[in-house]
């Protein structure tokens, strides 16, 4: 069966000075190259979120709870989670 073709939207920039203005801003913003230091930073906390997680479980049947920071127990698995998320956030900002 044939497909019908689509129809394209034109908006006229005379009468929505803004919305061009808005068009142009975010085709800029999306031209930009990623910054140098954004893989690094998105790989290290994930891996140093994986590396607190693995430490803490291998530690945690020790007497005084577990390192990296003994006195927080299971608040351990938070940080290191929190680690790998913040890493997987900066991950939106990679092109």
């Amino acid at each position: 069966m044939p497909e019908s073709k689509s129809r394209k939207k034109k908006t006229n920039t005379a009468v929505d000075p803004a919305f061009a203005a808005r068009q142009a801003k975010a085709s800029e913003a999306a031209d930009k190259p990623t910054p140098q230091w954004l893989v690094p930073t998105m790989l290290a906390l994930m891996v140093i979120g994986l590396i607190w997680i693995v430490v803490y479980y291998l530690t945690s049947s020790r007497v005084g709870g577990g390192f990296p920071i003994p006195p927080i127990r299971a608040w351990n698995l938070a940080i290191g989670f929190a680690l790998i998320i913040a890493g997987f956030g900066l991950t939106t900002r990679w092109k």
